[in-house]
Formats: structure tokens, C-alpha cells, sequence
């Protein structure tokens, strides 16, 4: 807490109305601070200092970047199988940058850097 001190002084004021040298006037009880302070939201400057980027995304975030990959892979998928067979193949998608993953894993999935191979394709298709 000592760390982000202006950030949680500035959030107990906005949120709550509170001030935090009510605290060390002894006319607000450590348990009554550490339970504002937990129950933060995650937009607050408290929590955004603490945990960075990480605490801007929600679930509806994450799972709106999960759609926006899908989608760029299906049709990356659709562009490879529909290509000329003499083109060169279509660039795989990069995936959406998520907070907290530096590089994202692309082992298993497009980003692999190479076409699919018609069999490939098949039994994904078949």
C-alpha cells in the first residue's frame, strides 16, 4: 500500500468519500481500510498502478480478442484452402496482443509461419 499511497488516497476519496488520515486519526479502524481497499474497482487508479494493463482488461475484453483471432484464422483457413494451388499462400494472422504475454504462443496454431497442407486442410474440413 505504501507503494501506491497517492492512488489509494485519491480512490478512497473518490469511491467511498473517505480520507485516509482518517486512519491515522484512529476514526477508521484498519479492518474497515483493508475492506475498502480490497473491494475496489477494477478501473480504480489503486489497482490499475498495482497490476498495470493486466487490470484494463475484463472477461469481455478477452473474450472479444478471442473472437477477433477466431475469426482472422477461419479466414486465413478459408483464403488457404480457396487459393490458387500456384499462389503463395496467404499471411497467417497474428493474434490480438493480450496483457501480460510478451510473445504469444504460436507452437500449435497458424502462426506456425507455414501453409497448411491439403491433408491438413482435409481432415480439419472433413
Amino acid at each position: 500500500m505504501e507503494e501506491h499511497a497517492e492512488a489509494l488516497e485519491a480512490d478512497l476519496l473518490r469511491y467511498y468519500g473517505v480520507d485516509l488520515l482518517d486512519w491515522h486519526r484512529e476514526a477508521l479502524s484498519s479492518r474497515r481500510l483493508a475492506v475498502l481497499v480490497r473491494h475496489l474497482p477494477p478501473d480504480s487508479a489503486f489497482v490499475r498502478t498495482r497490476e498495470g494493463e493486466a487490470a484494463e482488461w475484463r472477461l469481455t475484453d478477452h473474450l472479444l480478442a478471442a473472437v477477433v483471432d477466431h475469426l482472422a484464422i477461419a479466414n486465413w483457413m478459408f483464403a488457404s484452402a480457396n487459393r490458387d494451388e500456384y499462389a503463395d499462400p496467404p499471411e497467417a494472422p497474428v493474434p490480438v496482443p493480450r496483457p501480460g504475454a510478451e510473445a504469444a504462443d504460436t507452437s500449435d496454431g497458424p502462426g506456425e509461419g507455414h501453409a497448411p497442407t491439403g491433408a491438413e486442410l482435409a481432415r480439419f474440413f472433413g
